[in-house]
Order: structure tokens, then sequence, then C-alpha cells
């Protein structure tokens, strides 16, 4: 097990990718923190993980409230003493083109997907400074790379989350904290859902592997990036996409 024991928080990890991961990291052996804003997709995860054998805790949190953010960790510094992986997963889309696009959309994408990655990672960052060790591994997207046609908001904290990563692995680094961000490409979860079979095939033909991801597969990443096999990679900025550019 290559994460056994490991106390890792998750947000956003009441479904798609992050339930994924959740789960990955549980069969890996860590203590798992579920944290999402949806309580029933959360318990979801949690019992998924426990029918596994594995230990889970959940919490509704909110990554722009800073206060759910700090009663949590004190929840878990309170249960567990130390914190050895924070997974930035949560994060919303609200598209619209530049000219059609209204203040709103912008700063509720802006506060869930950068500040929120930024309010949670500053909650515990003294924690895993005091222990001298700790992950850090943030959710990024290809389009955070290459942004994307009416994604204005979005590319613009998938963009900023690879900046404050390649920072922090910088700045904590000689703390023995490690940095590093994932950029999916095209992934089966539940927010394709809605969309028609003819663009889910445009997109599939898009990308050279002829299909599109699974959420497994960037847990399997999350994971290998949060175990010891990974003790020197940090400032990483790993596509995992199946070779698509957008």
């Amino acid at each position: 097990m290559r994460l056994l024991d490991k106390v890792s928080i998750i947000t956003g990890a009441g479904t798609g990718i992050g339930q994924a991961t959740a789960i990955k990291f549980a069969q890996e052996g860590a203590k798992v923190i579920v944290v999402d804003v949806n309580e029933e997709n959360m318990e979801e995860t949690v019992s998924k993980i426990t029918d596994l054998g594995g230990e889970a805790l959940a919490f509704r949190v909110d990554v722009t409230n800073k206060q759910q953010i700090t009663e949590m960790v004190d929840a878990v510094m309170k249960k567990y003493t130390r914190i050895d992986v924070l997974v930035n997963n949560a994060g919303i889309i609200d598209d619209a083109q530049l000219y059609k696009m209204t203040d709103e959309q912008f700063d509720k994408v802006i506060d869930v997907n950068l500040k929120g990655t930024y309010n949670t990672t500053r909650a515990l960052v003294d924690i895993m400074k005091s222990q001298n060790s700790g992950v850090i591994l943030n959710a990024s997207s290809i389009v955070g790379v290459y942004g994307n046609f009416g994604q204005t908001n979005y590319a613009a904290t998938k963009f900023g989350v690879i900046g404050m990563t390649k920072t922090w692995a910088k700045e904590l680094g000689r703390d023995g904290i490690r940095s590093n961000a994932v950029c999916p490409g095209f992934i089966a979860t539940s927010i394709l859902a809605p969309m028609p079979d003819k663009v889910i095939k445009a997109m599939e033909a898009k990308v050279p592997l002829g299909r599109l991801g699974k959420p497994e597969e960037l847990a399997n990443v999350y994971a290998f990036l949060a175990s010891d096999e990974a003790s020197y990679v940090n400032g990483a900025v790993i596509e995992v996409s199946g070779g698509v550019v957008v």
C-alpha cells in the first residue's frame, strides 16, 4: 500500500475524479478526508470506501468559506494529529464567450477554483511546515495550458493554479513539502451527461487515443504523486489527456 496511514484531504470528493481519487487513496491505505458541498454525494463516497474496508470521514465544506475550512482542518488534526496530503480538486464551470460573460460568472469561478485552492492550502500549510513533510496536489486542466473557447473564467483559474503550484514548489520544497499540478483532458464524468452524443463523439475524435479518459486514470496519477515513489517530483504539471491539445 503506497499511501499507508497517510492522512489525506480531498476536496470535491463527492463525485467524478474526486470520488475516484478518494477511493484509490483508501485502497492504497490512506485515511481519507472526504470534503464536498453536497452531503449526499460525500456520504456516498464514504460509504464506498468503508465497504472496501477503508477509513474515511466526511466534512461538508465550501472552499470559499474560510471558517468552514478551518473547522475541518481543526477536526482532522484533533483526530489524527497530522495532515500528509491535500488534493485541491473542488472546481466548477460557468462558461460563456467573453462578450457574453457576466461579472457574476467570472467571480464565481475564480472564487471556487482559484481562491478556493488558495484558501484550503493556506489553512494547513503551517501544519505541513511544522511536520517538515507534506504533499499538495492541485487540479488544473489542459485548458490551463492551452486555453479554450468560451472559458475565459475557467482558463484563468487553471492557469493561476499552475502558477501557484510552481510558486509553492519553490517556497515550500525546503520544508519537505512537494507541490504538483495535474491537468485532466476530456474525462468521462457526470458533468458530460447533458451533452448530446454527437458532442461527445467530437470530443473523442480530438483525442489521439480515441476515447475519453476515466476518473480512475486521474486517480492513479494522484496516488503516485502523493506517494513516496514521487519523492523527487516537485513543481511538475502533468497532463493526463490522452494527448489532446484543445
